[in-house]
């Protein structure tokens, strides 16, 4: 497990229940912020009202963990690199590594990071390629089965769990 700050970035994930299952499984993963942006459902909306699908599949962790919203995705990543974090898509492409060999502490160590946000795209599509373009790597999980993909949040679960190793 790593030292420093450790965050999650959801742009444009389209389910409540989605966001709301990231915000529980990030309580369970030591994640100590969520960053939403573009048309990503909050806790609460603009009228400060509780998102009750979101609170239905949180449980409570969108009261523990601090979040901030920002609409412009790539102002959202731009704030991201400029307060020094190492950003880790999460997401199938050609130059993606698999994340059972990504070494999160030796990155860290070898590139001065101390902290490290990890980002899911959209549900359908995922991260688009001018999102990928803001990370500083790649990690994917490989697919033994017919499908091509997994839910965003399973996906989130497994891969930031065996990175962290928690």
């Amino acid at each position: 497990m790593i030292k420093g700050e450790i965050a999650a970035f959801l742009p444009n994930i389209r389910s409540s229940h989605n966001v709301g299952s990231i915000f529980r499984t990030s309580d369970a993963l030591g994640i100590s912020k969520i960053f939403l942006a573009g048309y990503t459902p909050c806790p609460v909306d603009r009228f400060q009202r509780v998102q009750k699908e979101i609170a239905k599949t949180a449980l409570g962790a969108e009261k523990n963990i601090p979040w901030e919203y920002i609409k412009d995705i790539p102002g959202c990543f731009k704030k991201l690199k400029k307060e020094g974090y190492l950003v880790v898509g999460i997401e199938q492409d050609g130059k993606s590594i698999d994340y059972k060999k990504f070494k999160l502490n030796k990155v860290l160590k070898e590139s001065g990071y101390t902290k490290v946000v990890f980002v899911v795209g959209n549900e359908v599509d995922g991260l688009s390629q001018k999102e990928k373009s803001f990370c500083d790597y790649i990690v994917e999980i490989p697919m033994k089965g017919e499908k091509e993909s997994m839910n965003v949040v399973v996906s989130f679960g497994i891969a930031v769990s065996r990175i962290l190793n928690v």
